[in-house]
């Protein structure tokens, strides 16, 4: 019986002792609670954060810069509050807003810091500075924020935003805390690793009210943060400008590449907004009101807009047919305007003239050619055949597959596959005469702006393009990404492109495009009046310049504003002169584009 009440008596001690010694473990190993608290009683463990890098323009001009700031971070577990009333006026916030902002620091964590209040500016700062050592818990950290001395390039550019949970998960805890800031769309989140430097740490001694009392141990354990490498930009800011004024008041597109090395000169989203909005304490505020617009400002229609490409895709038919042999340079077409609409008083045309007037009945003759070539006994399956053929050589223009350029969000258009027309009419319901319209650039086809820059840059090269981007150089060393150094060939005979390039000359100096035309520089180019289901037509012009040499390849697409001819035409000779002369030809021209206004 003794012998009994002693073991239990033993067996009781030892359960105490191993929940003591789990609880030790616990409190010693697993739960840093008490470890942190017991150390920052003496010492605070600070982040120094880096400088986010900043971006030129081709010449050197400032894009993107930093000011400075200040972020109030909140550890809930330190908080000691008298007069909650009194920390709210010194703030400057409501009651409301001190609960939710307690609420959500809490959620996040009891122990750790998180933001509390952000972004202040130096004034904001001055006056609070001194009497936040009244309230434990709180703390100052100094960063900086973007800062945009040009009211340009917003929907390329982007903006930054502070990081969320999914994100800090996605990106890993070594890179991001909760408070830090990320970019979020443009160049600023697809530079992002580049852009955002390497955080820092240094380590202070404080005394029992949180006041520095200088480093520790000299500063034997901190680390110095590393700056975000520099981004150098291919655009002209200078034609940036131009464009965005010229475009003014209309809704639409401006794209303008340097063919030989696929850097984008300009990019022009329209209507835009001053990137200076997105910044500051009252992002949320202006993000709110910037998506509410009904002209959607934030949309970035070089990239993410849909259009029928209309006239300007006859080139890409024209080029497939000459390379597969169905026509060639004297290939003469009636213009029977019993199937399509066409303008001028011509009666039939050759390759030449077709794309001189634009003439729509050649190049249904030319997508029947390419479609039908007897292959098969049954008319739908031999046009099932060559559109799939036809299809594929497309594509290889970068039509219906995206590009790669270096923003986040690019569309890839629309390229209708034999699925998809099987899935309307049924297999073998379809013939030629049902989707015709596709020789137009008209029916079930979208481009996006990105992607009609693109083809003038391949016509401007001969057959090749290389993927349009707006970084030219990374850091010091001016680095460029591996993808923007690849050349891509259609696979076309580079010969005929001599022969388009010719054509494409006189479509500006007799053809459908004289308002583009120019007294001393050989403007080569294309125009589109592609329908619109939600009002005018919209008005496309592609080309290239000068016609031996091309030093710029440019796509303008003006929503709602009537022919090529007479909107896009004229400003994309403007932006074109700017460029390679610094000056302009006819201040009429220009002064006829910025009186046109389109916005309905």
């Amino acid at each position: 019986m003794r012998q009994n009440r002693l073991k239990i008596v033993v067996f009781a001690v030892i359960v105490v002792a191993l929940i003591y010694l789990l609880k030790l473990f616990f409190i010693q190993v697993i739960d840093s609670h008490y470890k942190d608290e017991a150390f920052n009683n003496a010492i605070e463990r600070k982040i120094v954060y880096p400088y986010r890098g900043i971006i030129f323009d081709r010449n050197g001009q400032l894009l993107v810069t930093n000011t400075p700031v200040y972020d109030i971070t909140v550890v809930p577990k330190k908080v000691k509050i008298e007069d909650t009333a009194e920390f709210c006026r010194v703030m400057t916030i409501t009651l409301e807003e001190f609960k939710e902002k307690m609420a959500a620091a809490k959620k996040y964590s009891k122990v750790k810091p998180s933001s509390f209040i952000t972004q202040l500016s130096n004034e904001d700062f001055a006056r609070i500075q001194d009497k936040l050592v009244d309230y434990p818990g709180f703390e100052i950290i100094a960063r900086s924020v973007r800062t945009y001395p040009h009211q340009s390039m917003a929907n390329a550019l982007g903006y930054i935003g502070e990081i969320n949970k999914a994100q800090i998960e996605k990106y890993g805890a070594q890179n991001y805390r909760s408070g830090d800031y990320i970019g979020i769309s443009g160049l600023e989140s697809k530079y992002e690793p580049f852009l955002r430097g390497k955080r820092g740490v240094k380590f202070v001694m404080v005394n029992v009210r949180g006041v520095e009392k200088g480093p520790y141990s000299n500063g034997k354990y901190d680390t110095l943060s590393v700056a975000g490498k520099d981004l150098y930009s291919s655009v002209d800011l200078d034609l940036q400008k131009y464009a965005e004024y010229l475009i003014q008041n209309k809704v639409g597109s401006i794209i303008a590449i340097e063919p030989k090395t696929g850097e984008i000169l300009t990019i022009v989203s329209s209507p835009s907004y001053d990137p200076n909005m997105l910044r500051g304490k009252d992002f949320r505020k202006n993000y709110v009101k910037l998506l509410r617009d009904p002209v959607k400002p934030l949309f970035n229609r070089p990239l993410m807009a849909m259009y029928p490409p209309g006239s300007t895709f006859k080139l890409i038919n024209a080029l497939i047919g000459l390379n597969d042999g169905v026509i060639d340079t004297s290939t003469t077409i009636p213009c029977n305007r019993s199937i399509v609409n066409c303008h001028g008083s011509h009666t039939h045309c050759n390759l030449f003239e077709s794309i001189r007037v634009s003439c729509n009945p050649y190049y249904v003759g030319v997508f029947k050619k390419l479609l039908n070539r007897d292959v098969s006994p049954s008319r739908f399956k031999d046009t099932e055949i060559g559109f799939d053929h036809w299809r594929e050589q497309v594509s290889k223009f970068g039509v219906g597959r995206t590009l790669g350029i270096d923003i986040p969000n690019e569309k890839k258009g629309q390229l209708p596959t034999n699925k998809y027309y099987d899935k309307i009419y049924g297999d073998g319901h379809w013939a030629f005469s049902t989707i015709y319209s596709l020789g137009l650039g008209q029916g079930e086809i979208g481009l996006v702006p990105i992607q009609l820059a693109n083809l003038a840059c391949i016509i401007a090269n001969k057959g090749y393009y290389i993927a349009p981007h707006l970084i030219r150089g990374i850091g010091d060393r001016h680095h460029k990404l591996k993808d923007y150094t690849i050349k891509h060939n259609v696979d076309i005979n580079p010969k005929y492109f001599d022969f388009i390039t010719l054509a494409m000359q006189a479509v500006v100096q007799r053809g459908t495009a004289t308002m583009a035309r120019s007294k001393n520089i050989q403007i080569c180019g294309k125009t589109g009046t592609a329908q619109n289901p939600h009002g005018k037509d919209n008005s496309l012009f592609i080309g290239f310049a000068p016609m031996h040499d091309p030093k710029i390849a440019i796509c303008i697409v003006l929503e709602n504003a009537g022919w090529g001819a007479t909107a896009a035409a004229p400003m994309a000779s403007l932006i074109i002169q700017k460029y390679l002369t610094g000056a302009i030809e006819d201040q009429a021209r220009e002064d006829y584009v910025v009186k046109g206004n389109f916005i309905e």
